[in-house]
């Protein structure tokens, strides 16, 4: 038993890109304020764990890998090294922001970044059924444009929000690199794993090989808050709390609840499947998985949701 409370907070990739400038300068300026949020919950004395998403950084890394390719012949980047760029890139500035908060603060900044391979299911029927969403946003002028110079590409629409790209997105079964994690956290590091979901591998006889994907981000962490025996598991989102009805005259936030209140929610509907709806089944697969504890909220609200109950709280009952 660990002589540490251990808290894994996972950072969504859309909120490390701020008013849709996705330049690497605007997404460290963005890593910098989620930094000063997550090291008030370190100052009142918890280990942390962080993972984060990567849907917007790997879309447009691939977009970029794509028209190198086409327009200048440079070799193409596939997805699964996308997938392993962005948890290098997003896991330094992470590492480099959070060191440095904590050091302004007089607390020790060891924080590490893990590069974390996952194993998924080659049988698993998402690589038959695409639904992950990556990239950008295009709306109805753009989108004839894109489907024409990019015929290979499945689009959907996201929340009503215009149309993205989307790829598949295997259940996580096993994190490789459980052990090193749990080992860095032992000794006093806070750290950086599972960026993007984990870089998604399959077992062939004895030997892992890497596939084409990109695993839910929530998913995953929510399988190593249970592996890693967290005390709690903070997802954190665009909003300060869960709301049903959302965006009706009928929108109603959710402060706390139980498992069983929210699975019928979830039965209704009430959340979508490209948002708000993998977030809430990590929520409800931790506690029932053993977990005590999940809150939902936007970074900002972290602090104030451990502190003084802010957000939206999940337990067992």
């Amino acid at each position: 038993m660990a002589d540490y409370k251990l808290a894994v907070i996972a950072i969504g990739g859309n909120s490390l890109i701020l008013d849709d400038k996705p330049a690497i300068a605007d997404q460290y300026h963005a890593v910098v304020a989620t930094a000063r949020h997550v090291a008030d919950v370190i100052e009142d004395g918890w280990r942390i764990l962080i993972t984060h998403g990567n849907g917007p950084q790997v879309g447009y890394l691939l977009l970029r890998s794509e028209m190198a390719n086409r327009y200048c012949g440079l070799h193409f980047l596939p997805l699964l090294n996308c997938v392993a760029n962005t948890q290098g890139n997003i896991g330094f500035m992470i590492q480099l922001a959070l060191g440095n908060e904590l050091s302004r603060r007089g607390l020790s900044p060891k924080t590490v970044t893990i590069v974390t391979q996952v194993e998924v299911d080659p049988r698993d029927p998402k690589f038959l059924d695409p639904d992950k969403y990556i990239g950008g946003f295009y709306d109805g002028v753009e989108i004839e444009k894109i489907r024409r110079d990019n015929p290979a590409w499945m689009l959907r629409e996201d929340s009503n929000r215009g149309f993205r790209r989307v790829v598949p997105s295997p259940k996580p079964i096993k994190i490789l690199e459980l052990d090193a994690i749990r080992s860095m956290l032992d000794n006093g590091y806070n750290v950086i794993g599972g960026g993007g979901g984990g870089i998604p591998v399959v077992k062939v006889g004895e030997e892992y090989h890497g596939v084409d994907a990109v695993i839910d981000k929530d998913l995953t962490s929510r399988l190593m808050a249970n592996s890693l025996g967290a005390d709690l598991f903070v997802i954190s989102t665009g909003v300060d709390a869960v709301s049903v009805n959302f965006g009706t005259p009928r929108q109603e936030e959710l402060t706390k609840i139980s498992v069983g209140s929210l699975q019928k929610y979830m039965d209704e509907g009430q959340f979508p499947k490209g948002s708000m709806g993998p977030k809430i089944q990590a929520a409800m697969d931790f506690i029932r998985q053993g977990g005590r504890e999940v809150i939902i909220t936007s970074p900002a609200n972290i602090g104030n949701a451990i502190r003084d109950g802010k957000g939206t709280h999940i337990f067992a009952q």
